[in-house]
């Protein structure tokens, strides 16, 4: 049963890589498609906190959601296997591509392919950020709702450095379980 769940992770880790363009906000979008709303192995929430947890590590998001979904999944063969069927899609693509790049540079098919794909990943990106929104949204929090909306407006009105939001955020965080803690609070 566990190499038949790990055979799934590993090919539709493969699947999920080998047909992303536009990074890690966009592969995390098919992977809750696939793990939450597919194979329910994962829960929506449990999803937004990887997610989370992804972006806010130092690497890539793509395998960073690998490792811990993979991990959550099927323990350390479960890392394996999402890691290697993450990394070997754009480890072919990319070796190819730099074998032919002055080609493929000077090539205007493969130019006006590469400004489709930005449409597509716009749109893939939008959709992220609506199904994570909604779940919190859902949750009806006024205390999750307002942090969503001063983040948003501190990223993109105030040009504040992400890293520092991420630490805001974290430490805002551990400060509210710390006290949810003192309280008696599951």
């Amino acid at each position: 049963m566990k190499k038949k769940k790990l055979l799934q992770l590993f090919f539709s880790m493969l699947y999920i890589s080998a047909f992303t363009f536009g990074g890690g906000f966009v592969i995390i979008t098919l992977m809750k498609q696939k793990f939450v709303d597919k194979l329910h192995w994962i829960d929506e929430q449990e999803m937004l906190d990887l997610a989370a947890l992804s972006q806010s590590s130092p690497g890539a998001i793509a395998v960073n959601a690998a490792i811990l979904v993979g991990w959550r999944t099927a323990g350390a063969a479960g890392i394996a296997a999402a890691v290697a069927g993450t990394i070997l899609p754009p480890l072919a693509i990319l070796s190819i591509i730099s074998f032919f790049y002055a080609s493929f540079l000077a090539n205007p098919y493969a130019a006006l392919a590469l400004k489709g794909m930005q449409a597509g990943v716009a749109a893939i990106i939008f959709d992220v950020v609506w199904s994570l929104g909604e779940t919190i949204w859902k949750e009806k929090s006024i205390v999750n709702l307002l942090l969503t909306a001063i983040v948003f407006i501190a990223a993109f009105f105030c040009n504040i450095n992400v890293v520092y939001i991420i630490l805001a955020v974290a430490s805002f965080g551990i400060i509210r379980e710390i006290f949810r803690c003192k309280k008696g609070a599951p």
